[in-house]
């Protein structure tokens, strides 16, 4: 067939034994550029266009001769094709210039993925990624409501135009209520974000945001409100500072009331703070149950408490007595995860008459506002952790190229440690690794997540990878 030039084309990574495409010949690095002769964009594309009996995919071959390929299908049955990225064509980027924005305040000189600032609709749909919909066009609303993506991840800020066009420097950020409507009215349900920066989004115009969008519940299934992280990278960038422990105190008591009012009104507690405004103020964090879930836990909504519910369930299902001597592990957390989980480290090491520690790492990549234990370097951690302990690295601290953030691979900081590292994906795999002896387990035993500002990676092979499962 000649070779027709295509925009966009899925390079498939793997087909599945037995599938389709397998007994047809498809090959992974081959390219998919059309079903049944109509160009695909992303996999969402691909799912709609294949849901037909008859299928004609146009494949090109890594020679580069184009091919179609007839199938026949049932209707739910799957092509078993996977493709590298997601989305074929180029990413939607952000077309703010917020003034929280934590891609710009990253350390400069890391890989260029880190930098990648995305808002796209398609990854909102599919990964959770957060959008502000000012990016978005009339056919592209026209899309999401004909394919019914719902529901979608919005990056709301503020409900009140103002404060949200000056926040993200954008007048079409203050159309955003009118934009939510628009997809409510077509029945899409939305996951809302707040990242709250002192004297820009909090006190009233907070309330004004929960108000509004208490109004919509029946659309808006949650409401998170993080706080803003700020780097020691500030040069040319707003001025904006963290939050102090007394309007932590407020911030907690003031939503406390307002999750009391949904739970009476809702049947749920809709609005929820991240982690880190509990710990600054000093504060206990809400029961499981007052997190409806556990929604928004790659957002870090929960992610401690969910986090103490897996590690208690891990040690109810733990038999009784003391264990064989076993090897005392460093496990590297972020300084804010520290004060609540080594109550339970220290509880299991009496139980089982072992010796692990915790250990507390400050963020010099980053500065020392940053706290969270996603956010850890390798050069960081190499720098706390004992010399003479085994560790046990929080998955999240990778991506899944097993790449810390400050772009040290998983192998050096194994040469460099010079001793057994393995990798904990949440309580319960850390749990079991603590109770074992080192000898059973090998270094091949790794289980890397995502952190948060590796999720925007344009090249990622599957963004769902990005998971943050440890506080």
């Amino acid at each position: 067939m000649e070779a027709k030039g295509y925009r966009q084309e899925g390079i498939i990574s793997d087909v599945k034994q037995h599938s389709l495409a397998a007994e047809a010949g498809i090959q992974p690095g081959e390219h998919l550029c059309a079903v049944n002769g109509l160009p695909v964009r992303d996999i969402l594309d691909v799912s709609f266009a294949a849901a037909d009996t008859d299928v004609t995919l146009t494949i090109r071959g890594t020679d580069g001769i184009l091919r179609n390929v007839s199938l026949s299908k049932d209707p739910d049955e799957e092509l078993g094709l996977s493709f590298e990225q997601a989305v074929f064509d180029r990413i939607c980027l952000c077309h703010n210039k917020c003034v929280f924005c934590f891609v710009d305040r990253m350390i400069p000189g890391l890989r260029k993925t880190l930098y990648v600032r995305d808002d796209d609709y398609r990854l909102s749909f599919l990964y959770g990624n957060f959008v502000t919909l000012t990016n978005l066009t009339d056919d592209d609303y026209r899309r999401i409501i004909m394919t019914h993506m719902s529901p979608l991840y919005v990056s709301v800020h503020a409900t009140d135009s103002a404060v949200r066009e000056k926040m993200m420097f954008n007048r079409r950020a203050g159309s955003l209520m009118q934009d939510l409507q628009r997809l409510f009215d077509a029945g899409i349900h939305i996951h809302a974000q707040i990242v709250c920066c002192p004297g820009w989004n909090d006190g009233a115009v907070l309330e004004k945001s929960y108000r509004d969008l208490l109004a919509r519940a029946d659309c808006v299934e949650d409401m998170a409100v993080v706080p803003v992280g700020i780097t020691r990278n500030t040069e040319n960038l707003p001025d904006l500072r963290t939050f102090t422990p007394e309007e932590a105190r407020q911030l907690v008591d003031t939503v406390t009331a307002w999750q009391e009012e949904c739970r009476r009104r809702l049947g749920r507690t809709f609005i929820c703070l991240g982690d880190e405004f509990y710990i600054l103020a000093g504060r206990p964090l809400p029961p499981a149950d007052w997190y409806d879930g556990f929604p928004q836990l790659e957002n870090g909504i929960g992610l401690t408490r969910n986090f103490t519910e897996e590690w208690d369930a891990a040690e109810r299902r733990s038999t009784d007595g003391r264990m064989p001597a076993v090897k005392n592990y460093a496990v590297p957390v972020g300084v804010s995860a520290y004060g609540q989980l080594r109550p339970y480290l220290d509880a299991f090491n009496r139980r089982y008459g072992t010796d692990h520690v915790l250990v507390p790492v400050v963020n010099d990549f980053f500065g020392h506002t940053i706290n969270v234990t996603g956010l850890l370097t390798g050069t960081d951690i190499l720098h706390a952790v004992p010399e003479d302990r085994p560790v046990i690295l929080p998955g999240p601290v990778l991506n899944a190229d097993s790449l810390f953030l400050d772009g040290m691979p998983l192998a050096e900081f194994r040469r460099r440690a010079g001793r057994t590292v393995h990798i904990a994906r949440g309580a319960a795999e850390l749990h079991s690794l603590l109770l074992r002896e080192e000898r059973e387990w090998t270094d091949g035993h790794t289980a890397p997540g995502r952190t948060l500002p590796d999720r925007t990676r344009e090249d990622a092979p599957n963004p769902t990878e990005y998971v943050r499962v440890f506080p």
